[in-house]
């Protein structure tokens, strides 16, 4: 999956969610926050393996704000 669909796809679960989402850049990877909560990490390159993406998406989903 492209990181760019994959930035997409978590932004629609956090518009689904009515949180804002932000990103944070780290050393080598992207932090992404819902409402200031991290929710998990992206790698900086262009294309993921499917199953990183999948994790990152699932954690979306199930994140619960605090």
């Amino acid at each position: 999956m492209k990181r760019a669909a994959l930035l997409a796809r978590l932004r629609q679960i956090a518009k689904a969610k009515g949180v804002e989402m932000t990103m944070q850049e780290g050393g080598r990877h992207t932090k992404v926050l819902f409402d200031g909560q991290w929710v998990t990490t992206v790698a900086r390159h262009s294309e993921l393996p499917k199953m990183t993406a999948n994790g990152a998406i699932r954690a979306a989903e199930r994140w619960k704000k605090a």
